[in-house]
């Protein structure tokens, strides 16, 4: 088991890809393209039950008779409601995808947490949406028996692996710029960066080094999330795409933590894109749901 590295030309662009697997599957991505989706999928308004509230959602199915896998889109940070251009984009490579109002936000019950949105007993409340939302995709009649996973953006990158250590069933997650570092890390990186994506970011290092006071991480806040440790746990593939121009998640500390759960034997992957910043999912579509529709599901 070893970290393969990779790069590839994309005009003047260099793109990293970092992969543990031992043949180069990377090698015909399409990099460099960024495709629209059509109009070839059917969608159903769902509601389902999750910790005492209803929330409310989309399914967006393929029109083909074979659906590759399903997903569910786990939002970031701030009052999202369901992402229907990302689970349309899913549909056209042929992933059913779900995805639903945050809790307290558009047609879904509850109350939207703001001012504690980070607190680790919020990020299990958010966690236990999105299983909820996994249980709806492992229930439906056009999805049941189907290969599942959890994806999301930024936020997701606290959230998802909380769910996928409570999950009884899942087969892989897929991360757009989530931080692999806990929350007080990333509050330390993107108060020195004032979350601005830059073409040279500083280091995490650097944010640590230039602070004048301690980190005192708020009691108020409860558990400080630690992905990490919910990855340990984990024995199902992985993939994380980062920006190397990202100002509010701390890249290179991701990348290292990612590297020693990749030594330690685990299926994770990631890729690096040296000419974006944190909101890469436009650019880098095509490259998750490639590397989706390889997985040797059984």
């Amino acid at each position: 088991m070893f970290v393969k590295r990779i790069q590839i030309l994309c005009g003047e662009e260099i793109i990293k890809i970092f992969s543990i697997r031992c043949i180069g599957i990377f090698a015909f991505f399409t990099l460099c393209t960024f495709p629209g989706y059509s109009d070839e999928y059917s969608m159903e308004e769902v509601t389902f039950p999750s910790q005492a509230v209803m929330l409310s959602g989309t399914i967006v199915l393929p029109k083909t008779e074979i659906i590759h896998s399903a997903v569910v889109f786990v939002h970031g940070s701030g009052k999202q409601s369901r992402s229907l251009h990302w689970a349309k984009r899913f549909a056209a490579e042929g992933i059913a995808a779900l995805v639903y109002d945050k809790r307290g936000v558009g047609k879904s019950g509850g109350e939207y947490e703001s001012k504690q949105s980070v607190s680790g007993q919020n990020i299990d409340l958010l966690a236990d949406d999105a299983l909820a939302a996994l249980n709806v995709l492992r229930e439906h009649e056009r999805t049941k028996g189907l290969p599942l996973g959890l994806t999301g953006i930024s936020q997701a990158g606290w959230i998802v692996p909380v769910a996928a250590e409570k999950a009884e069933y899942l087969d892989y997650i897929v991360l757009w710029s989530g931080p692999v570092c806990k929350v007080s890390e990333e509050d330390i990186f993107s108060k020195y960066t004032r979350d601005r994506d830059d073409k040279k970011v500083p280091s995490y290092r650097e944010a640590l080094d230039a602070r004048t006071s301690k980190y005192i991480w708020p009691d108020f806040l409860g558990r400080d999330s630690v992905p990490s440790e919910n990855l340990t746990k984990l024995n199902i593939p992985g993939f994380w795409v980062f920006g190397a121009q990202d100002g509010s998640v701390p890249v290179d500390l991701s990348m290292e933590r990612l590297d020693i759960l990749i030594a330690a034997g685990h299926d994770y992957e990631y890729a690096l894109f040296s000419n974006l910043g944190h909101n890469n999912m436009n650019a880098t579509f095509t490259t998750v749901t490639d590397w989706i529709k390889r997985l040797p599901f059984e």
